[in-house]
């Protein structure tokens, strides 16, 4: 399992929504609030962002709490569209950079949180990694994010037992989908905050429902039931 937290709106620092909120991704690297499986996420980290049209990307197989380089410069990275996301390894999968989200086609950035059998997805070349969320982003990017929501059902149906919570970003908007675990949506002055867990104790939280679709577009967020 992981947690993640996508943004979309001004330009902000990178440091304010990962490092700075109370229960940020670096709390819940190592004490997650609402985390259903897994009591940490220990087993790497990655935080990517939009530059103009170009997704950016820092990714490590450590724990985010001991990376001081990454909490130097994070307050100087800024940008509109950020995909950030603290990872608990599922048994059996790697621990390499390459295996931490946010997973790229060159044009969206992505993070699963959740697990699936890797023997329903395809193998791919794409795939930046053999575990089962790189395998799972390389269908999404082969499908095309259009079909976000018909492939995880399609995929759920294959695995009944998956947890497919996809968080994703290509710099003017954001998708996601609740399939088996917590995601929360916060909507600022400045912009949108989806998020695995809140960051802090804001009451303007709200949860999303399992198994929908999270579309965030400008201030625009539409949430769709998904039939499966």
């Amino acid at each position: 399992m992981c947690r993640h937290l996508g943004w979309l709106g001004a330009p902000v620092s990178v440091a304010s929504l990962v490092l700075e909120p109370a229960n940020g991704l670096m709390v819940q690297s190592y004490s997650p609030r609402r985390q259903k499986h897994g009591l940490m996420n220990a087993d790497g980290w990655g935080v990517g962002f939009f530059d103009d049209d170009t997704p950016r990307r820092w990714r490590s197989a450590a724990p985010l709490w001991g990376d001081v380089s990454f909490a130097s410069v994070a307050p100087a990275l800024r940008s509109g569209c950020v995909v950030a996301a603290v990872r608990s390894a599922s048994i059996g999968m790697p621990i390499e950079p390459s295996a931490s989200a946010p997973f790229t086609d060159g044009r969206w950035l992505l993070s699963h949180n959740g697990l699936v059998d890797r023997g329903v997805l395809p193998l791919s070349a794409k795939a930046e990694s053999t575990c089962d969320s790189a395998l799972l982003a390389a269908l999404i990017f082969d499908r095309g994010l259009d079909a976000l929501g018909p492939t995880i059902v399609e995929v759920a149906a294959a695995d009944p037992n998956a947890r497919l919570n996809i968080l994703a970003g290509n710099g003017s908007e954001l998708l996601a989908t609740t399939w088996g675990d917590t995601l929360s949506v916060l909507r600022r002055s400045d912009g949108v905050v989806l998020a695995s867990e809140p960051y802090d104790d804001d009451p303007d939280w709200q949860e999303i429902p399992d198994r929908h679709l999270v579309s965030v577009a400008g201030s625009d967020i539409e949430l769709i039931p998904l039939k499966g």
